[in-house]
């Protein structure tokens, strides 16, 4: 059997060892990996992948997409308002919706498609100078904004929690906010961590090296 697929059924099996209480999915991180080498999975019957820009993921997914309707394909890196447009166009899932500008754009855009796509808000859950994501005190405006005002899809928070020891802390703490907002989507753990944030209630995992191994 093909390693990219062991790999992927090893995942799964550490899941359902855990019994999650929710369906988890697994999200592929197939950024920077050509079509020919994430095909096997494509094959095998996964439908859930991530890209971080808009650009690598039209050239790669358009052609597929068209043929495979069930492909469902997540930005899962930050995403800059002028290519908003065209994130739109190829995405199903946003894991990165951060700031008022981008998504007025993003609203403005799907409408003119006629084309709904789902939403996670990106959290700054450790107030870090260099990462993106809304602070968590201005979390609460910005979430009724986006669900009232624009009626974008909202389904989850998302983080990426600071790299100081201390991760179950922050998914304790995304988990709390999460359930406050009555949201049953939560995108959070990667291959080092999917399956401690599969315990405080994370339903999306973004799992790239783990399968695909390791990026050149």
């Amino acid at each position: 059997m093909n390693i990219i697929i062991d790999r992927f059924n090893k995942i799964k099996a550490n899941i359902d060892e855990i019994k999650p209480k929710k369906k988890i999915k697994i999200v592929a991180i197939s950024k920077t990996f050509d079509l020919n080498h994430i095909k096997p999975l494509i094959d095998h019957g996964h439908d859930h992948f991530g890209e971080n820009k808009v650009q690598e993921a039209f050239s790669k997914w358009q052609e597929i997409k068209n043929l495979k309707k069930n492909l469902k394909l997540h930005m899962v890196g930050k995403l800059q308002s002028n290519k908003a447009k065209n994130a739109v166009e190829i995405f199903d899932y946003i894991h990165s919706l951060d700031n008022q500008k981008l998504a007025d754009i993003l609203s403005k855009s799907q409408k003119n498609i006629n084309k709904s796509l789902k939403y996670f808000i990106q959290v700054n859950i450790g107030n870090e100078l260099q990462k993106s994501g809304i602070s968590v005190n201005e979390l609460d405006p910005f979430y009724t904004y986006c669900t009232q005002e624009i009626k974008l899809n909202v389904i989850g928070l998302m983080i990426i929690p600071p790299n100081d020891g201390q991760t179950t802390k922050y998914f304790k703490s995304i988990e709390e906010i999460n359930n406050s907002f009555a949201l049953n989507e939560l995108s959070m753990g990667m291959s080092a961590d999917y399956l401690e944030a599969i315990k405080y209630s994370a339903t999306f995992v973004r799992i790239g090296s783990s399968i695909f191994g390791s990026r050149t």
